[in-house]
């Protein structure tokens, strides 16, 4: 409970500004003033029945956002012959859902017709990295809804086979920079990862190597255990990191030891720039915090919605 109060006294401090894309930390201050002490609620009630959903609810925002801005497409459901983002590849093991569906009916309840549910899960995705250990932040917020989702726009989420430019690409296309891609990276550090997203590098890895170089030889014979070349269980994986429930910089730490899970977290050695925020935030939790908030400010305040809907599954 004192973590709760402190949490919300924290959310009250904040000082009131605007920020781009005309989002404002002060949006529903007269609409629906307790709108964040309701989706922190919602969050923690089901964040202390379910210790998937911090994870699943931050890479849920991360999905969101990387295609048509933060509008909550990615909450829709598919339709007819419109097969929705999140029956896309890259996002079928997305869940935690009904944690959205929740706090927007406890919303709608209080305020109805005002929310959307494209602010509701940037408020999510704040409140379980904070709940899980991590930094807090103001959520700027007045986001619109999409009234669009297309599960073949999913390609275009970075994916853990990228190489450095690739991701750099990706992100600068949502104006986001190489500092970003870094800390954003850290979200890693919450979560569980299934085979497919890393066998890549285990088996038949290119012509020359079998096993991609950049792993560490320590963990190759666990991994492939784990995810063997034929038969595995059919929801085989490993947690991201040892404190995969924790939100730390122990991620960094790995990527360092050449332990990271993706080839794309190991691309994050392949330059010296990168390599160095690799090295600061493996170094110093606060300058990950700090970095990990702004960057989730700064691509949180990707939108491009419509509408606010009433039903976080189906368009109005």
């Amino acid at each position: 409970m004192a973590v709760m109060v402190a949490f919300l006294n924290l959310i009250i401090m904040f000082s009131v500004v605007s920020t781009s894309n005309s989002l404002s930390f002060n949006y529903y201050q007269k609409t629906c003033p307790d709108l964040e002490f309701i989706v922190a609620k919602t969050v923690k009630d089901a964040t202390a029945k379910d210790k998937t959903a911090p994870a699943a609810l931050l890479r849920m925002h991360f999905h969101d956002c990387f295609i048509r801005g933060c509008d909550a497409s990615v909450l829709l459901n598919s339709k007819g012959n419109n097969k929705a983002e999140k029956d896309g590849p890259p996002n079928v093991s997305l869940h935690a859902f009904y944690v959205i569906d929740a706090a927007k009916k406890a919303v709608e309840a209080s305020c109805p017709g005002v929310v959307s549910c494209a602010d509701i899960l940037a408020l999510a995705a704040r409140d379980v990295v904070f709940l899980s250990g991590g930094p807090t932040w103001d959520v700027p917020k007045g986001r619109k809804d999409g009234r669009t989702s297309k599960a073949s726009e999913t390609i275009q989420l970075p994916g853990p086979t990228f190489n450095l430019s690739q991701l750099r690409q990706s992100f600068s296309r949502r104006g986001l920079s190489g500092e970003d891609l870094v800390a954003l990276s850290g979200g890693h550090t919450l979560g569980f990862s299934h085979c497919s997203s890393f066998r890549n590098r285990l088996h038949h890895f290119n012509a020359t190597h079998d096993v991609d170089p950049s792993l560490n030889p320590s963990i190759e014979a666990k991994l492939k255990s784990i995810c063997p070349l034929k038969s595995q269980a059919k929801n085989a994986g490993t947690s991201m990191d040892p404190s995969s429930t924790t939100f730390d910089n122990t991620y960094y730490k790995l990527v360092l030891q050449q332990k990271g899970l993706f080839s794309s977290d190991q691309a994050l050695l392949d330059n010296p720039d990168t390599k160095n925020l690799v090295k600061k935030f493996a170094t110093s939790k606060k300058a990950f915090f700090d970095a990990f908030a702004k960057s989730m400010i700064k691509m949180g305040s990707i939108n491009g919605g419509q509408e606010v809907r009433k039903n976080c599954r189906v368009i109005n």
